[in-house]
Order: structure tokens, then C-alpha cells, then sequence
């Protein structure tokens, strides 16, 4: 392990040392820190409603919603992903419901990543490099973008920083307190999303590329080092057997990935802002990466070496050990891997930092900031990364047009979960509302069911509706397969177009709505 300067093991002079001045604050770091906040914040809250709810959304708030029992049954059975963020929603949904309040704990997940990006930056070079590392976290597109959606991406790339600032301070100073520190943020990250695992295993393989001695001290950091990593696999063995009990069910629809999605992954990672964005990042890790090129390939007790070999190990490897297990099932989607991002960010800053005319580093950042602005202000008018779907306007045009007496199904059980989020942001009860269509597929009770996250109707259930109502609407979602109708789209054709004379269907991003009538 690496060691700070007041540890003085017998095998010091093999030890790296953090030889990174750390010069006192100044009224204009405070203030540019201060600044730097105040513009994330007004970023990260601007338009944050704007854009509509979509499917993963909804469906995360509804789980929030669940008893205690049936959101218990579900995260074990299907959802573990993500499932502390569904736990923290699950209490800040008690102080609010607005979709501007929903997405406002990614927010405030987002604005405490800043600090500890500093607190990284600063451990790992000086406060000159946290400062600029703030400021392109500040105003990176592709962070705002998922601190303005409610799922859990933005937690995860603050566990994901917390663990690597306190790995990076286990390894400075190997003390019980930061060990433990970094084995609980390492299994939160973890819980926050499942992926968290590829940075547990760059910062084993950081740690490998350490030089040790021989010393008794040295074989207390590795022995150190080996509970770490057990305790780390205990505390996350239960999202290990979920997984071994449910495979890769839950990502099948992820495709594998080409030459494209890695160049276009690379510019949203770097602010939205095109390839010139992206080249001056890469232009900007090059210069921090030339002054230690010969030596990074070896193990090296050398700090400026180390520090440099952790940052694109974290930022590498996740990326390219998902492209090759792609070859075999494909895993690699973008934004699973947005805890790239603090390593990209830092590594650019330590190349700035370093450049030897201050005049150069000055339009350097500027250029970053003005193209990472430019990529913002294009999210906040169109997505990027991935299209939200339709399923707000498709539920409330349900709403909007039903009839007493008519009924609802779903072509797949999860879309139930929005309609169910978006019946709520109109006021009132489902079933209290004589209009509301009556849902009939799936139904488990009055109240969202755990079993109603999956399933699809069978061909005897859909011979039975028209027996029973007069219209149906069906809710066709993900219903594809290679452009074409998948086998429940087709029997539901077969099953409703028998009996009833008319259908009418209405398409939204994603979505389509059809309603099946006898007039």
C-alpha cells in the first residue's frame, strides 16, 4: 500500500509518497469553488420538468410506492438493481409527489458529487486540479443530463467517487477507519447499480500495480488489502445471488455494440459536445498522461506514476471489459457505465493543470467549458443518449377518451406501473373516476401488486373480454421483434379482431394505443 508522509515503514524509500502541494485556501478558490456550485445548481434545476416522464421513471416511482411486502417480494425477485435508490425514493417520496420533486433527489445526488470530486482530485493531485475538475463536472452535459431524470445513475456516480476517494485514501494512509469507509461506499455503489462491480475490480487491479517490499508492513497492506475485498463480496453476496437466480434476463435487450456506439458513448461522456468536445478531452489526458508514458505499463512505487495508472484503469477497463463480454452477451449500454465520468474529468483536469503557460490552460478550459455549455443547453431542448418514450401522453389520451365501462390491458405487464404513476399526477382514484377505464390485464387487487410487474395475457383470458365489455383499449409496448409483431401482439389481433367490428390506433414514441369496439 501506498503510505502518507508521517508513516515510516522499514521499506520507505520503495513507497510512493502524495508529494502533491496542497496550498493554502484563498478568498478566490473559495470563491470560484462557491461560483462553481451556484452554476451546477442553477444547470441541474433549470427546466427540470420540462421533459416529460418516461417508463423507467414511472415504473421506479411506483416501486417506491409498493408495501412494504410487495416491494420486498419484487426487488428480490427482479428489481435488485438499483435497489437502493429505490429505497432512498421510497422515503423522499414522503415529502412530495410533483415530477419536479421525483427527479430532485438525482439533483441533489448530482450537486454532492462535486464536492466529492474535489475531495478526490485533491487527494489524488493539488486543489488547483480539484478546482478544474469542478468546473468540467460543473457543466458536463451527460452529468445534468441524468441528474434531471429519476432513476439512479446520479447516486451511482457519488458512491462510485466516495469509493474511490476513500480507496485512494486507504492506500495513502492503510487505517481501519478508511478501510471501512471504502468498503461501505463500495457495497452501496454496488446496491445503487450492479456495475459498480467493474470499479471494485479496476481498483483491485490498481492495487496490483503497486510495488511492495518485503517487509512485514508490506505483508499487513496485503493482508489488509485481502479483507477488503471479502468483505466487499459479503456485502454485496445478496445482489450476487439475485443475480445467479435471474441471469441476464433483465439486460436481454441490450445490443452489442459497434465502432459507433463506443465514438458515440465517447462524446456524451465528454459533455454532449461532438468530436471536437471529445478531442480536446483526449488531447487533454494525453498531457497528463506524457510526463510518466515510460513507465506506466510496470508496477511502480512512484506516486505521479500510480495515480495516473488508477484514473485510466477506472476509466478503461469497465468500458473495454464490456465490450469484449459483448462478444459472447451483450452488457455494454452508456449509460451504465456514466461511473467513467470522475476519471475522464480528472484525468482532463491534471492535463490542464499541467500545461506550462498559464495563458494556454486559461483557453484550453475555456473551450471545454463553452462546447460542454453548448452540449447542455442542446440536451435541454432534445435528449441525447437515449429517446423517452411515449407513455405520458399515451395514458392521459386514455383518459382523456374513454368511456364509462371500457376496459384496459397491457401487452406487457410492467407498462401498467406508469399508467398507474400518471392516473395519480391527474388527481383521484382509478376507481373512483367513471370514466377510467377498468384494468383487467394485470390485475391483482385495487393496489399495484408485485406480480404485476410481469407476465402477458394469455389467448383463453382474451377470448373471454369481449363477452364483457364493449370497447378495449390495449397498450402495445415493446412489442416488437426485428420490426416486426411479437407473438402476443399477434394473438391479441387474432383474439379481439374475432369479436369486435372496429379498431382504431393512435402511435407515440414508442407506444401504441388501439381500442377495440363492437360499434
Amino acid at each position: 500500500m501506498l503510505h502518507s508522509k508521517t508513516a515510516v515503514p522499514e521499506d520507505a524509500a520503495q513507497l510512493p509518497q502524495n508529494s502533491s502541494p496542497q496550498p493554502a485556501w484563498t478568498p478566490v478558490s473559495a470563491l470560484t469553488l462557491a461560483l462553481l456550485g451556484a452554476a451546477a445548481t442553477v444547470l441541474r434545476f433549470l427546466f427540470l420538468a420540462r421533459k416529460p416522464f418516461w417508463f423507467d421513471e414511472a415504473f421506479s416511482v411506483e416501486i417506491a410506492r409498493l408495501s412494504w411486502h410487495d416491494f420486498a417480494r419484487l426487488l428480490w425477485w427482479r428489481e435488485a438493481n438499483m435497489s437502493l435508490y429505490y429505497l432512498l425514493l421510497r422515503g423522499w417520496l414522503h415529502f412530495g409527489s410533483s415530477p419536479f420533486f421525483i427527479r430532485s433527489f438525482s439533483v441533489v445526488a448530482s450537486l454532492a458529487a462535486l464536492p466529492a470530486l474535489f475531495w478526490l482530485s485533491g487527494k489524488l493531485f493539488d486543489r488547483r486540479v480539484a478546482l478544474i475538475a469542478s468546473a468540467l463536472l460543473s457543466c458536463n452535459a451527460y452529468h445534468i443530463r441524468y441528474a434531471q431524470e429519476a432513476r439512479s445513475y446520479s447516486l451511482f456516480v457519488l458512491l462510485a467517487t466516495l469509493s474511490s476517494g476513500f480507496f485512494v485514501a486507504w492506500v495513502l494512509a492503510p487505517s481501519r477507519r478508511n478501510r471501512w469507509a471504502y468498503i461501505l461506499t463500495s457495497v452501496l455503489a454496488v446496491y445503487a447499480h450492479l456495475y459498480a462491480l467493474l470499479l471494485v475490480a479496476a481498483q483491485w487491479l490498481a492495487v496490483r500495480c503497486l510495488e511492495k517490499g518485503k517487509s512485514s508492513d508490506s505483508r499487513r497492506a496485503v493482508s489488509s488489502e485481502r479483507r477488503a475485498w471479502i468483505s466487499i463480496g459479503v456485502g454485496v453476496l445478496p445482489l450476487l445471488a439475485f443475480v445467479s437466480k435471474t441471469g441476464a434476463g433483465q439486460i436481454r435487450w441490450i445490443t452489442r455494440p459497434g465502432f459507433h456506439d463506443l465514438l458515440e458513448f465517447g462524446e456524451h461522456l465528454a459533455g454532449n459536445g461532438g468530436v471536437s468536445l471529445l478531442l480536446l478531452y483526449v488531447a487533454a489526458c494525453v498531457a497528463a498522461i506524457l510526463p510518466v508514458r515510460g513507465l506506466l505499463l510496470r508496477r511502480s512505487a512512484n506516486w505521479e506514476v500510480w495515480r495516473i495508472q488508477f484514473l485510466l484503469i477506472w476509466l478503461l477497463l469497465p468500458v473495454a471489459l464490456t465490450v469484449v463480454l459483448s462478444v459472447v452477451r451483450p452488457v455494454f449500454l452508456a449509460r451504465y457505465l456514466l461511473f467513467c465520468l470522475p476519471a475522464l474529468i480528472i484525468l482532463a483536469a491534471a492535463g490542464l493543470a499541467g500545461l506550462r503557460k498559464a495563458w494556454m490552460m486559461g483557453v484550453c478550459l475555456a473551450a471545454i467549458l463553452l462546447l460542454s455549455l453548448q452540449g447542455t443547453f442542446s440536451y435541454y431542448d432534445r435528449d441525447f443518449d437515449l429517446e423517452r418514450d411515449g407513455s405520458q401522453a399515451a395514458a392521459n389520451y386514455i383518459y382523456d377518451h374513454a368511456r364509462s365501462g371500457d376496459a384496459v390491458l397491457f401487452h406487457i405487464a410492467e407498462a401498467r406501473f406508469p399508467y398507474e404513476f400518471f392516473r395519480s399526477l391527474r388527481g383521484g382514484s382509478e376507481r373512483n373516476s367513471a370514466a377510467a377505464p377498468v384494468i383487467i390485464f394485470p390485475w391483482h387487487g385495487d393496489r399495484l401488486d408485485y406480480r404485476d410487474v410481469t407476465g402477458k395475457p394469455g389467448l383463453e383470458f382474451l377470448r373471454s373480454v369481449p363477452g364483457q365489455y364493449a370497447r378495449v383499449w390495449v397498450v402495445l409496448e415493446s412489442n416488437t421483434t426485428h420490426e416486426q409483431p411479437d407473438a402476443t401482439t399477434l394473438m391479441i389481433e387474432q383474439a379481439l379482431g374475432e369479436t369486435f367490428a372496429r379498431m382504431e390506433r393512435v402511435e407515440f414514441p414508442q407506444v401504441e394505443v388501439r381500442v377495440y369496439s363492437k360499434e
